[in-house]
């Protein structure tokens, strides 16, 4: 029996290094991206202006590989977000600009209609059992001929301050700087307590040179990330609504009833049925979750443009695929997480824009950007295959 119980500790303490491997693996390829495109354009790449401009763009792709996350995860797929981009987006513009709208409730009905969108795809997955491929497939072609029909084809611009402010706008070097110790703070707390929880109750515990190693990695992180952005204007606000939106979906994730329902769905739909879960109703909260946040991600995109063009969101759904994808989420079902895809975002963010400060052709920036999206889903496959080997 000490045999056994040793046994499995050592495998536990194997999967936690093997997790933290491969999220610090991940870390250290964007850094290594990072270093390259800094060499190769002669500093310019890490210029604060630089790296504002670049996570007000891996914004919008963040809080749509969010909710993509969860969607992949149980085992589906949504090919409409872009589409659904355009289309609140020329929802809100017009409200705000032709009707008038406070900014506010427009964003609330904006939203609100998002929901709704996802309400009527999630009933034909879950309850007339299309598969999710059609389904956001034909959303796609739907939203974006009602983007053309409500714009009537043309920019909607004339936003109010109040609107673009959202996209646009950034928090002031103080508050940045306080908001940043806060959350170094809030996150030493929050391991803590994880680790006595897990004492509590006799699960295995990650070595305290681990958790400090990973206080001090997040610390140095977070303050050269404030400073970097208070050297510019501040911290745009686009990343507060990420990371309010990632926390708030990494807590339902992994430490709520569905979120684990989810992970057992994709995990294998038929014993997660056989357990009890309702499938077709934590299905259809998934895509009226994704498309709420393919909803803000509209505001945020046409916030920042400055107007809705029928062109918005395009090509969006895979760079959010491509996000959650290279973040280590399974094509397959049953694995990914919040952070890994918002990791994959900048991944993503960081050749768009290292490329483009290059002045890279167009068509090397698909090739490659499609080329890093294979060889993310081999690996995948890949490590699935040993680790079946394995057992």
């Amino acid at each position: 029996m000490n045999t056994q119980t040793e046994a499995l500790q050592n495998k536990q303490k194997i999967q936690w290094i093997k997790f933290d491997l491969r999220a610090y693996t991940m870390i250290a390829a964007l850094v290594l991206i990072w270093l390259l495109f800094t060499f190769l354009s002669g500093g310019s790449f890490i210029e604060p202006r630089n790296l504002s401009n670049l996570f007000n763009q891996m914004s919008v792709t963040s809080v749509l590989a969010v909710g993509m996350v969860l969607i992949i995860v149980a085992g589906h797929i949504d090919l409409s977000v872009g589409s659904l981009v355009g289309l609140t987006g020329g929802v809100a513009a017009i409200l705000n600009s032709t009707y008038d709208w406070n900014a506010v409730v427009v964003f609330i009905v904006t939203i609100a209609f998002g929901a709704l969108v996802g309400l009527w795809q999630g009933w034909w997955v879950a309850y007339r059992a299309v598969p999710a491929f059609i389904v956001t497939l034909g959303g796609m072609l739907i939203f974006r001929g009602l983007l053309l029909g409500i714009s009537n084809s043309q920019t909607i611009s004339g936003l109010s301050d109040g609107f673009k402010i959202v996209g646009t706008g950034y928090v002031p070097a103080g508050w940045g700087l306080l908001i940043g110790i806060l959350a170094i703070g809030v996150f030493a707390l929050l391991l803590v307590m994880k680790r006595v929880s897990r004492k509590k109750f006799g699960f295995d515990i990650e070595p305290m040179v681990l958790s400090l190693f990973k206080i001090v990695l997040v610390s140095i992180l977070v303050l050269t990330f404030v400073l970097a952005m208070n050297s510019y204007k501040g911290i745009p606000i686009p990343i507060f609504v990420v990371i309010f939106l990632a926390i708030i979906f990494t807590f339902i994730a992994k430490n709520t009833v569905y979120g684990r329902q989810i992970y057992a769905i994709g995990g294998n739909s038929e014993a997660a049925r056989l357990s009890g879960i309702n499938i077709k109703r934590r299905t259809l909260m998934l895509f009226v979750l994704g498309n709420t946040l393919a909803a803000i991600a509209g505001i945020l995109l046409t916030a920042r443009v400055g107007s809705a063009t029928v062109n918005a969101g395009n090509m969006y759904e895979l760079d959010a695929i491509a996000a959650a994808v290279i973040g280590g989420t399974s094509l397959l079902g049953g694995a990914g997480t919040i952070s890994g895809a918002i990791i994959g975002a900048l991944v993503m963010a960081s050749l768009d824009n290292g490329m483009s400060l290059m002045s890279v052709e167009t068509f090397w920036q698909y090739i490659v950007k499609g080329g890093i999206l294979i060889l993310a889903v081999w690996m995948d496959i890949y490590s699935r295959q040993r680790k079946s080997k394995g057992n």
